[in-house]
């Protein structure tokens, strides 16, 4: 059974005085990408963090096909900065195999499949907290899809990258899709959102400002906010 669509209504979730996501709505379903973009602070962390359902809203609902309080096992979530268990590349997939309940009789197999899907069969007797960042997230990556997820959220996948290693992720991120899983990502590149979305989100101040297929959104913005904000003024 999918957790497709998620649906979040009305949703509002606070930290202390501030407010991350305020009566925020939107599904997210089957399909190419949803890429989350806006400036720092708009709420796109929190609203991956709710989608995966790692945080509960104060008000609204989140439900994953109708259904309310699903455990992510056909979910998975990359963070900006993964961090990297104490043993090699290869082992580090084969903990994840092993925390999805994954057939131990298949895991030689799939830790082989997920380190060339990534491009690190090369190092997978490597120690992961030699890899470099680029390396690492392409682990990161490996890891997450080791649980077969229907449903892949990545916050800032390429933050800090070089273009190559950005190049890298983006490559591993369109073959995902085309394997027909949903990716939700949040980017402060206007160029890679360009590049991967089907759908943009625009946040600022934890509401959404405005939802588009990208293709219309990049030519003709609706709201001001999003006319500035692909103009390259920033929000404030």
């Amino acid at each position: 059974m999918t957790d497709l669509p998620i649906d979040l209504d009305n949703v509002t979730i606070a930290v202390g005085n501030a407010t991350m996501l305020d009566r925020v709505t939107l599904t997210i379903a089957a399909g190419a990408p949803t890429v989350l973009i806006g400036p720092n602070g708009a709420g796109k962390t929190t609203l991956l963090r709710a989608a995966m359902g790692l945080v509960a809203p104060m008000r609204g609902t989140v439900t994953w096909q109708g259904r309310a309080h699903v455990p992510p096992v056909r979910r998975a979530i990359v963070f900006q900065r993964p961090t990297m268990l104490r043993r090699t590349t290869s082992a580090n997939i084969r903990y994840a195999l092993r925390a999805a309940r994954i057939a131990r009789g298949g895991h030689d197999e799939a830790i082989e499949r997920l380190l060339a899907m990534v491009g690190l069969s090369r190092a997978a007797d490597r120690p992961a907290r030699r890899l470099s960042a680029g390396e690492q997230q392409r682990l990161a990556l490996a890891r997450a899809l080791a649980r077969e997820p229907d449903v892949l959220f990545l916050d800032e996948p390429t933050a800090s990258l070089d273009p190559a290693s950005t190049k890298a992720i983006e490559d591993i991120i369109r073959a995902v899709s085309q394997r027909g899983i949903k990716v939700v990502l949040s980017t402060h590149d206007l160029g890679e959102a360009r590049r991967l979305a089907g759908e943009i989100v625009l946040l600022h101040r934890g509401r959404i400002v405005e939802t588009a297929a990208a293709s219309g959104f990049f030519e003709s913005p609706m709201t001001d906010e999003a006319r500035r904000f692909v103009a390259g003024e920033l929000l404030v």
